[in-house]
């Protein structure tokens, strides 16, 4: 990865996954795709290959992506979907030409129209937010328990009590301020 530019938060879940391209969103935000090419190669490592990225088209996913949050926080504390949010996500849903492709191993791959467009690949990260968000998907929407993250994640663990959105970032730094907190106390 080009030198400045953070780590991909990568988890299993798409739509979940390209809201946590900007995190801390309480705290010092931490913009994970801050140029085109940096959403090129996010889109690969999910197997949604495009060439190449305009400002535009990442002005498009940003606002996509920010869409998805809120419709996904909102669903996970029992609001109402935020009607613009909602628009957009099914705006990107309907603009992209993808299809669902069966694997030899049996799993679903997206294909993309061919040239691959950014807006397609928005149309299958749209479509994977409205599987979870509609219920269409095993698991259930929450919060991350960090007070600076409060990113929403889908959770599929089989309680569906997990806390953090990923348990080697926010799950470790509340760990750690925890055990300093009771350092500093005196309780070691």
């Amino acid at each position: 990865m080009p030198a400045g530019h953070p780590d991909f938060r990568l988890g299993s879940v798409l739509a979940t996954s390209f809201t946590g391209t900007l995190s801390e969103r309480h705290g010092t935000e931490v913009e994970r795709i801050p140029t085109p090419q940096r959403f090129v190669d996010w889109l690969a490592i999910y197997g949604l290959g495009v060439a190449s990225c305009t400002p535009a088209q990442l002005d498009l996913a940003r606002e996509l992506r920010e869409a998805i949050h809120a419709v996904a926080t909102a669903a996970a504390v029992g609001d109402p979907l935020p009607a613009s949010a909602v628009r957009i996500i099914n705006d990107r849903s309907v603009q992209g030409r993808a299809a669902a492709v069966l694997t030899p191993e049996g799993e679903r791959r997206w294909q993309l129209s061919s040239p691959a467009r950014v807006e397609d690949a928005l149309g299958v990260i749209a479509a994977d937010a409205i599987d979870i968000v509609s219920g269409e998907r095993d698991g259930r929407l929450a919060l991350c328990a960090s007070p600076t993250c409060r990113a929403a994640f889908f959770d599929t663990s089989q309680s569906r009590t997990r806390r953090w959105c990923d348990m080697n970032t926010c799950g470790n730094r509340q760990k750690k301020a925890r055990f300093n907190a009771r350092k500093a106390a005196g309780g070691q």
